[in-house]
Formats: C-alpha cells, sequence, structure tokens
C-alpha cells in the first residue's frame, strides 16, 4: 500500500516536473528567438526609421531630434516591436504546443483558429492603420497650420511613439472579434449580452475614438465605423459558433 501510494507520488511528481521543464524550454525559445530578431531588427532600425520619417515626409513634416541619444533610443523601440511582431506566431505556436496535449480533437481544432484568425486581424488592424487612418490624422493635424508662419518640426520620438501606439492600438482592437468568440465559448459572455448591450457599446466606442483620434469629427467617426462592424461581425460569428457548439 505504502509502496504503490510512493510510486504514485513519484509518478505524479515526475508529471509535474516533465511539465515544468517543457514550460521552461518554450519559454527559453521564445526568448532565444526574440533575442535574435531584435539583433535582426538592430540590424534594419536605420531602414525602419527612414521608411517612417519618408512616410511623414509626404505631408511636409520635419523631424528633429532633441537629446543626443533619442536616434539611438528609437532604433531599440523599433528593434524591439519588430523583434516581438516577428516572433509572436512562434509564441503562439510554443503555447499551442504546450496546451494540446491534454485536449481533445475539436478543442484543438479550436485553438488552432483562434490563432490563426488573431494574426489575421491584428494584420488587418495594422494595414487599416496605416492605409487609412493615419494618413488622414497625419494630413489632418499638419493642416491646421495651413495660414500660419508655424512651421512642424516633430521630434523623432514623438512621431515615431505616435506611429506604434496607434499601430499596436488597432492590431488590438482588430481582436474584438477573436476575445468574443473566446468569452463566449468559455461560458464568460453571452451573445445575448451582446446584443442587449450594443447601444452601450456604440457610446464607449465613440467615446474611445474621441480618446485615440484627432478632436475632429471625421477622424472620430473613421475610427468608430470599423469597431462598430467588428463588434457587429462578433456578435454574428459567436452566434455561428455557438449554433455551432450545440448541435
Amino acid at each position: 500500500m505504502d509502496k504503490s501510494n510512493k510510486s504514485h507520488e513519484n509518478d505524479g511528481n515526475m508529471s509535474l516536473s516533465s511539465h515544468l521543464r517543457e514550460l521552461r524550454n518554450r519559454i527559453g525559445v521564445c526568448i532565444v528567438f526574440l533575442m535574435a530578431a531584435m539583433f535582426v531588427g538592430l540590424y534594419f532600425a536605420g531602414d525602419l526609421v527612414q521608411l517612417f520619417l519618408d512616410f511623414g515626409a509626404k505631408y511636409n513634416y520635419e523631424f528633429v531630434y532633441l537629446t543626443p541619444q533619442e536616434l539611438l533610443i528609437e532604433y531599440f523601440s523599433l528593434a524591439f516591436v519588430f523583434a516581438v511582431a516577428v516572433t509572436f506566431p512562434i509564441i503562439l505556436y510554443q503555447i499551442w504546443a504546450f496546451m494540446t496535449p491534454g485536449m481533445e480533437f475539436r478543442e484543438k481544432l479550436f485553438f488552432l483558429g483562434t490563432f490563426l484568425f488573431g494574426l489575421v486581424f491584428a494584420a488587418l488592424g495594422v494595414f487599416f492603420a496605416g492605409k487609412v487612418l493615419i494618413p488622414f490624422m497625419l494630413k489632418f493635424l499638419i493642416d491646421l497650420s495651413a495660414g500660419t508662419d508655424i512651421k512642424a518640426n516633430i521630434s523623432v520620438q514623438s512621431y515615431i511613439s505616435f506611429l506604434i501606439t496607434i499601430f499596436i492600438i488597432f492590431a488590438v482592437v482588430f481582436e474584438l472579434p477573436i476575445v468574443s468568440v473566446i468569452l463566449t465559448q468559455l461560458g464568460i459572455l453571452k451573445t445575448a449580452w451582446m446584443k442587449k448591450g450594443r447601444k452601450f457599446v456604440i457610446v464607449l466606442i465613440f467615446f474611445v475614438a474621441a480618446i485615440i483620434t484627432p478632436p475632429d469629427v471625421v477622424s472620430q467617426v473613421m475610427t468608430a465605423i470599423p469597431m462598430i462592424l467588428l463588434y457587429e461581425f462578433s456578435i454574428i460569428l459567436c452566434d455561428i459558433l455557438g449554433k455551432f457548439r450545440k448541435s
């Protein structure tokens, strides 16, 4: 009896230690890839900074750096963002590989779809920000000085931080359908609640849009409309998956 108990305890300890070892190894893999991507990002940091500056130069912005180390700091900032973006699929894979051994096939399929669509929607958010919203914002903000003697000499740090912030915000905002699906599948959120709270959410969306955009109605609407469409798409998607789950 005692030997059996000890055997079970040893098996349990071995199982726990092996899980912890696997977790440590997977975290180590993520760190190694992140550091490698950071070095690659530093190599191309000058090109990335120039790409961002050329983007602003199209709207007649002129850029300066105010402290000797400012440009160097932005090189590291962009290199880090580049490293996270490049290694994010690897990080997701490591999470997937660690979690899936104890899952059923249907659960594996669900999480794989969640990861893949999460990447797609994040990319769509960045694309929308870069192609639609940021050009409009830059033009609107520079036009404020039209007809005056004010010249726009923008700090490189302020400008790049502004762009990175907008890109990150919309990469996250476009994850709304994915987050909604996960919460509904876990039973934390119900589609009926999303439908019932639609009016409140729309008001909240316009409030958020007013915070993250310049103080004009057009840019607020341009920001709010995709967010509202994403919310409506989330409801439809959760409805479909809810019916599929019950079948």
